[in-house]
């Protein structure tokens, strides 16, 4: 197994248990650098982002969580105190149901270049698509223009070893294979 397959296999989502270490904008750009060499059509380069850094979280977390239902903000404020650090993917849309489908999928092939390289240098990544990111109200304070998408919010934090889930079984890609006859 090459060291990139073993990479795919063993990286995780890792959605809790992140140390107080600091996740700083300059790796989060480091690991941008490189994941956006993701495959895009026509280089249309769909993507962009917003980074929530430690110092900005609190005041960040406040804001989102005042977009939920009284009852459910002290659960969301801890729910969203966890990482330490956010890092929110925008995508542009196109009205053309075509470039639509290839910019998702070229954000998508991003974000997961981004999850492999924060991988190798032990920083936890969760790729979360819970229904805030279609709420106007988080949108307004993210200043999402209209003719943009929240593709997801990257949760970061670094992780230690012994606090990596195990892996989960998955289907064998020949079980899900049929040959063209």
């Amino acid at each position: 197994m090459t060291s990139l397959e073993k990479m795919i296999r063993e990286r995780r989502s890792i959605k809790s248990g992140y140390t107080t270490e600091e996740v700083k904008e300059e790796t989060v750009v480091h690991l941008l650098e490189s994941a956006i060499f993701a495959p895009n059509h026509g280089l249309r380069e769909p993507w962009r982002f917003i980074f929530v850094p430690a110092e900005k979280k609190d005041a960040f977390i406040e804001k989102l969580v005042s977009t939920f239902p009284k009852e459910k903000q002290d659960n969301r404020r801890h729910y969203f105190s966890q990482p330490a650090a956010f890092l929110i993917v925008v995508m542009k849309e196109d009205p053309r149901q075509k470039q639509w489908d290839e910019n998702f999928g070229a954000v998508c092939s991003m974000i997961q270049n981004f999850q492999l390289l924060a991988w190798e240098q032990r920083l936890g990544v969760v790729w979360k698509t819970n229904p805030h990111i279609y709420e106007p109200k988080v949108h307004e304070i993210l200043n999402i223009d209209k003719d943009e998408k929240v593709v997801g919010f990257l949760h970061l934090g670094y992780f230690k070893e012994e606090d990596i889930p195990a892996p989960k079984k998955r289907t064998s890609a020949k079980e899900k294979l049929t040959i063209y006859s």
